[in-house]
């Protein structure tokens, strides 16, 4: 694969030495370096915080577990990497450069991080430093430190994948896949939510830093929770319900993909195999024209029916919306953009000057209202949740007597439905990559 990776990978540099040709000229820049970043020290202790790299850097090479490394581009010249390789007899040092990628840039080692003062340009006026140290950036000189209109048009860019990007998602797709179908095993053989974990993490062979993020390993009333990570370590008396939000990470590009389980055939999975038909729905949607927020809008639409159809809400689909109860029992936006992050950037600009297009007020957690197009990739991901506390406000509203609360409190131990799938949007089709692999 690697092999295979070379040219697509030499027309993804490309891609990016054009962008940061564009920008440079348009900001008044020479150049621009990126910092990989540098690992956190915990607070009165003497072992640092696992290291997350910075996503400007694995932008343009798969290097995703090595501070101290420095990149420096100008659009034009061949790009410059100044590569931490320390001399260190406490740790495992990383390999000197050699895979598909290092053949692309000019790379120069030092085997500690303040050697690299010697090998930035010494006339920094014109250079801008994009990275999290900014304290270091200051003291090596940079004044240019994360300039606005920089960091807005490589993320406004960044919503259009190249072909080597999509080969990544694609595979990181495939190595999640593996992880879901070992965890739906898991809670069949009646797995606790912390075995269920590590049969995830043993079948995509990447460990809780290596996932793009943490997973959510939800079982019965823990799926009403929408980001719960806590992990029960003994099982429920009783098993209801799965749900499993969780990705995988390939050469910096993630996976973010959720099923929901019942632990049998009962009304519960007649409302996910409905809820499965509107996730279907909405993908069917994305087409390049189409703004992403209405693919939210339209979303509410099909889950108030559903609603509607169970006799969980005693209103038309129409009045569950208008109400705002769908609201109550579907939080969440209808997904994001995916990519160098699990919520990638860009999704609320209108242009590469960064415009502000913010979500509707009635849906602030949506977290894109971009126009979609060609090469973007999406996550689509509606809910169904049964939450107390929402739950709670709606029945001492003035709309809680539409609301079937029989229906409702017997269906609270299960928790909750949320579906995700990762999709790129083509000229003329969508590629939904979950689905291609078979998870249904």
């Amino acid at each position: 694969m690697k092999t295979a990776l070379q040219p697509l990978y030499a027309a993804h540099l490309v891609e990016l030495q054009q962008r940061t040709k564009a920008v440079l000229a348009r900001e008044n820049l020479d150049g621009l370096v990126i910092h990989s970043g540098q690992a956190k020290r915990q607070f009165l202790d003497d072992m640092d915080y696992p290291f997350k790299v910075n996503p400007l850097f694995k932008a343009w090479l798969p290097i995703i577990d090595n501070p101290h490394c420095w990149l420096m581009v100008d659009g034009v010249n061949k790009p410059k990497l100044v590569f931490y390789l320390p001399v260190d007899f406490w740790h495992k040092v990383p390999d000197a450069p050699n895979d598909f990628w290092a053949g692309f840039f000019d790379i120069q080692l030092i085997d500690k991080p303040t050697k690299v003062e010697a090998l930035l340009p010494y006339d920094k006026a014109r250079i801008a430093y994009l990275g999290e140290q900014i304290e270091l950036a200051k003291a090596l000189g940079f004044t240019e430190l994360n300039p606005e209109g920089v960091l807005s048009y490589l993320h406004y860019h960044r919503a259009y994948k190249t072909d080597y990007e999509l080969v990544c998602m694609r595979e990181a797709n495939r190595i999640a896949v593996q992880g879901h179908r070992a965890a739906e095993a898991c809670f069949r053989a009646g797995g606790s939510e912390f075995a269920i974990q590590l049969a995830y993490l043993a079948a995509v062979q990447q460990t809780e830093n290596e996932v793009p993020y943490g997973n959510i390993i939800a079982l019965n009333q823990n799926a009403a929770i929408l980001h719960y990570t806590a992990l029960e370590r003994q099982k429920p008396a009783q098993l209801h319900s799965f749900l499993i939000d969780a990705g995988a990470s390939h050469h910096g590009y993630a996976a973010d993909i959720t099923r929901t389980y019942s632990a049998k055939d009962d009304e519960f999975q007649a409302l996910i195999n409905s809820m499965n038909a509107v996730q279907l729905a909405l993908v069917d949607m994305l087409k390049p024209g189409i703004k992403y927020t209405d693919v939210h809008l339209k979303s509410h639409e099909l889950i108030a029916q559903v609603l509607a159809d169970f006799d969980l809400v005693q209103l038309p689909p129409e009045g569950i919306v208008e109400t705002g109860i769908s609201r109550t029992f579907y939080p969440h936006g209808i997904g994001h953009h995916l990519g160098l992050q699990v919520h990638d950037v860009g999704g609320f600009m209108a242009d590469e000057r960064g415009t502000h297009v913010a979500a509707p007020e009635q849906h602030p957690f949506l977290r894109c209202t971009r126009l979609i197009e060609p090469r973007m990739v999406f996550t689509i991901e509606p809910g169904l949740y049964f939450i107390d506390s929402l739950l709670a406000d709606l029945k001492a509203s003035e709309h809680g007597k539409y609301v079937n609360w029989h229906k409702v409190d017997g269906l609270r131990p299960w928790g909750g439905i949320r579906i995700e799938d990762n999709v790129i949007v083509h000229r003329d089709r969508n590629e939904n990559m979950t689905r291609e692999l078979d998870l249904n």
